[in-house]
């Protein structure tokens, strides 16, 4: 039986820690974060067993962030997503944004809908950017979407199953392994109703110092692991 690729999702944190380390200002450090993300995201052609990767890229609760670091980050996006949008569509890789896209700048909603509509027909491989991300938020807009159908008389409520919960999230494709860098051991409301089952790595590194060759591990590491789904 031909075995099956894997979902990785990845917690990309410690960049501020990273400029404060590199005796410059914390904002720098997410332009080092987006670098080492140029790198792993290549990963996903050069990587037999991967197909897909989602990025925990910005929070709900980072909007909450000092107002020049948040402006900061806006306008690196811009420029990011202006590249390396163009660099996945050029690899063929299909791209989607989770999240409340509604909460960012309209320059950066634009760029986001545009690469999802130039992607949305690439199969072969995707990445998911978790961008205006929260997980209790994404369980409160799936309620939202349930509660509307319910409304409306096409779906009664003793009908409802973890399925049709999983059919409303931003995504229901369960990581089968979760990395987070930065050495601190939390979620951080992140996924948690598709990692239920996901097998977990948290690493020292901070995401700049992150390397392919750590992905590579974590991959070898995950292939020694038993996986029991509860069983």
């Amino acid at each position: 039986m031909e075995n099956k690729k894997l979902h990785i999702a990845m917690i990309m944190d410690g960049n501020r820690r990273y400029a404060v380390k590199k005796l410059l200002p914390k904002v720098k450090g997410h332009e080092f974060g987006a670098k080492t993300f140029s790198k792993i995201a290549k990963s996903i052609k050069e990587i037999d067993e991967v197909n897909e990767f989602s990025f925990y890229t910005f929070s709900v609760q980072n909007f909450n962030r000092d107002k020049k670091e948040v402006d900061y980050i806006m306008n690196l996006f811009e420029k990011f997503f202006n590249e390396q949008i163009h660099i996945l569509k050029e690899e063929k890789v299909k791209i989607k944004f989770l999240g409340r896209l509604n909460l960012f700048p309209e320059n950066i909603q634009k760029i986001c809908k545009q690469a999802e509509e130039e992607t949305k027909d690439f199969n072969e491989y995707r990445i998911n950017f978790c961008f205006g991300y929260g997980g209790r938020e994404e369980l409160v807009d799936a309620t939202k979407l349930i509660a509307k159908q319910i409304k409306e008389g096409t779906l009664q409520p003793e009908d409802i199953t973890e399925e049709t919960i999983s059919n409303e999230l931003y995504s229901n494709n369960e990581p089968d392994i979760v990395i987070r860098t930065g050495g601190d051991h939390r979620t951080s409301n992140f996924l948690p109703w598709q990692t239920t089952y996901s097998e977990w790595f948290f690493l020292d590194k901070l995401w700049p110092e992150f390397k392919v060759d750590d992905l590579k591990e974590c991959i070898s590491q995950f292939n020694k692991r038993e996986r029991r789904f509860g069983k």
